[in-house]
This record gives structure tokens, C-alpha cells and sequence, in this order.
């Protein structure tokens, strides 16, 4: 098997997280509809964008977990706590940034645990990322895809029997609810939901397993045309598949519904292949750099990107965030609403990608 990594991974994993940065940081509430969330049923470009990563999580596994097989068992399931463990914690901890608040006598206290949010992109990352190197390293291949069937079945069942598919009556809250409250969830749906609890990880981790399958079929067939048509074969099978289950059980990216899990793993096998073909067939790499940037040191950009925006909320001018102030001051009376909006996300993001192109250019990569 060729072991050599592949450059239309880290552009691919590049435009991910440059399209995640946009798409988080928007600088109004007025907004183009492809960089929204869809409201609850349905699907936008903004919705591939999280699966994309897991995605690409996978491929990237495809690469690094044979080497630490060769080290052992017990080497292999340090590697995977470990990394599994500083990644959620590392997410947990954003959240919880910058760790202190203004108290009522005029000093500064320390941000209630109580009411820090527990699960979250990165603790999604994290429980994917282990769960699925564990199936890796004791199933192999043949359990992975076996794992995944089940997985996304076993979860239709769970949704239908333990509650509906409403925000409030879904079973993804209700165990989320049980085990952490309410205090420790999500409230950007008007309710307490966490789009990234506990039970939705379940068919999150197909989108892994998926990149995995896909990153070990890449090596073992070559990069030829062979492999780029049978992967986009692939992917438009997936993708019939996932409109014909949502007939009855709907795409929802908040709930990470079955049919969404093989819509976005679907796409995925179309853009892969067609970035193989480009950039490591054809050669045609002058564009590459800027995504590369951000594939390189993708993790620390990420949590820079979350780790600056907190701070241009919690810094004031006036009685408005710096966030805010930037918007309504510069952005918004220049651009208008929703081109204002955009290009406010574009600035964080080119923020964010500046960090990373220094970090190349002086060789510094930040590996977990």
C-alpha cells in the first residue's frame, strides 16, 4: 500500500475549514441563504461542512493508524485516549474562554462550570475520531463497514422509539438532558438541543469510518481514472440512497439523521475525486497554496478562529461588542446587509488564514 500522503487532502481538509470559519462568523443576522443552516429538515451548502471535516478526519486516519500499529496494542489505545481526550477537552475549554466574568461588586469572578457548555464541535470531533480509530484497529475494514450499517439503522430505531423528530421531543435531547441538563446544552435553537450530543455522534462516526474506507481504497487502487469513477459511483449511489430514505426519515443535519450521515458522505466522494484528478493527476497545483495553509495546521487554526471571535464579543466599545462594533461601523454601512455580512466572515477567515501562512512559512505545525 503507498503510504504517501496525497495533496488534494490538505486542500481538500483546507477548504473545509476556510468554508467553517466563513460560515461561523457571520457579521450580521441578514445572511445568504448557502451560508445558513437549513432550519430543521432539509440541507445547505453550510450543512456539508462539519460532515466534510469528519470526513477528512477518516482519510487522514487511512494514513497514520497503520504506523501505530506497528507499535502495539498498548501503544495504539494511548495514542487514541490521548489524543481523543486533549481534543474534547480542548473544545470544552473554548467554551468555557475567557474563563472569568464581571461580577455584580465590579471585579471579576470566575465563569460559573454550571452553565458551560459540554458538548460541542470539537468534542464531536474527539468522540468520532476515537470511537472510530477503536473500530478501526479492532474490526479492520470489514468490521468498519458492518459498524456503520448498523449504526445508522440502530439509530433510526432510537430516534422513533424514544421520542419524535421535533426539537423538544427528539431523543438526542432527552438523553443529552438526562445525563447534563439543561445548563450544559446549546440554546441557539430556542430551546436546550445540542446539535452535537451524545446520541447524534453515532451516525457522525459513519462519516469517519467513511473517510477511512475511502483514504484505504485510494491507496490501494492508485490515483488513476479508475479510482476517481468508481469513487464518484460511489458517492451518487449514497446520495440516491439518502433521498430515497428521506422520503420518510428527513435529512436534518441538527439531528445528524441516517440519510444526511450518506448525503454528505455522497458529496464527498464526488468533490474527492475530482480534487485528485486536478491536483494529483493533472498536475494543475498553482492554485493550491491558500488551502493548504489552512490543511496544515488545520486543527490550531480552527481553534483560533473560535478563540478570536470569542474575544471580539467580549471586548466592548462603548456599550457594543468590538464584535459588533466592527460590523455596524465599517462593514455594514460600506457594504450593506448581506454583502457586509460576508464579507466580515471573509475578513475573520483571512485573519485566521494570516496566522496560519506565518506558522508555515517559519515551519511551525501543531499536530495533537
Amino acid at each position: 500500500m503507498n503510504q504517501s500522503r496525497y495533496l488534494s487532502l490538505d486542500v481538500f481538509r483546507g477548504m473545509d475549514v476556510m468554508l467553517m470559519i466563513i460560515v461561523n462568523s457571520p457579521g450580521g443576522p441578514l445572511n445568504w441563504s448557502p451560508l445558513n443552516h437549513a432550519d430543521w429538515n432539509g440541507f445547505t451548502l453550510t450543512d456539508l461542512v462539519f460532515p466534510t471535516f469528519l470526513f477528512v478526519v477518516g482519510n487522514a486516519m487511512s494514513f497514520s493508524i497503520g504506523k501505530y500499529e506497528m507499535l502495539g496494542n498498548g501503544a495504539v489505545l494511548k495514542k487514541i485516549f490521548k489524543r481523543t481526550a486533549i481534543i474534547f477537552l480542548l473544545g470544552y475549554l473554548s467554551y468555557w474562554f475567557p474563563f472569568f466574568e464581571a461580577s455584580d461588586a465590579g471585579g471579576l469572578m470566575l465563569k460559573p462550570v454550571s452553565h458551560t457548555r459540554i458538548f460541542g464541535v470539537l468534542q464531536r470531533i474527539a468522540l468520532c475520531y476515537g470511537i472510530a480509530a477503536l473500530v478501526i484497529h479492532y474490526w479492520k475494514v470489514k468490521g468498519a463497514v458492518y459498524f456503520s450499517i448498523v449504526a445508522l439503522i440502530a439509530y433510526r430505531f432510537l430516534l422513533s422509539t424514544f421520542g419524535d423528530l421535533t426539537v423538544e421531543g427528539n431523543a438526542v435531547v432527552k438523553l443529552d438532558t438526562w445525563l447534563v441538563g439543561t445548563n450544559h446544552l446549546y440554546t441557539g435553537e430556542g430551546v436546550p438541543f445540542d446539535p452535537e450530543g451524545l446520541l447524534s455522534t453515532l451516525p457522525a462516526i459513519v462519516n469517519v469510518l467513511a473517510g477511512y474506507l475511502a483514504g484505504r481504497f485510494i491507496q490501494q487502487s492508485g490515483q488513476n481514472y479508475e479510482t476517481v469513477a468508481k469513487l464518484m459511483m460511489a458517492g451518487v449511489v449514497l446520495i440516491v440512497i439518502s433521498f430515497w430514505w428521506d422520503l420518510f426519515f428527513p435529512i436534518n443535519k441538527k439531528l445528524w439523521t441516517s440519510p444526511y450521515t450518506l448525503l454528505t458522505v455522497g458529496i464527498d466522494l464526488l468533490v474527492l475525486p475530482i480534487l485528485i484528478f486536478l491536483i494529483d493527476m493533472a498536475g494543475k497545483k498553482n492554485w493550491t497554496y491558500p488551502f493548504e495553509v489552512f490543511g496544515r495546521n488545520t486543527l490550531f487554526i480552527y481553534l483560533f478562529s473560535e478563540i478570536f471571535v470569542i474575544i471580539l464579543w467580549t471586548v466592548n466599545v462603548g456599550e457594543q461588542s468590538l464584535y459588533r462594533w466592527l460590523y455596524n461601523s465599517i462593514f455594514n454601512p460600506v457594504f450593506g446587509d448581506y454583502l457586509g455580512s460576508f464579507l466580515f466572515a471573509f475578513w475573520v477567515m483571512a485573519t485566521c488564514w494570516l496566522v496560519g501562512f506565518v506558522m508555515d512559512k517559519k515551519g511551525i505545525y501543531v499536530k495533537v
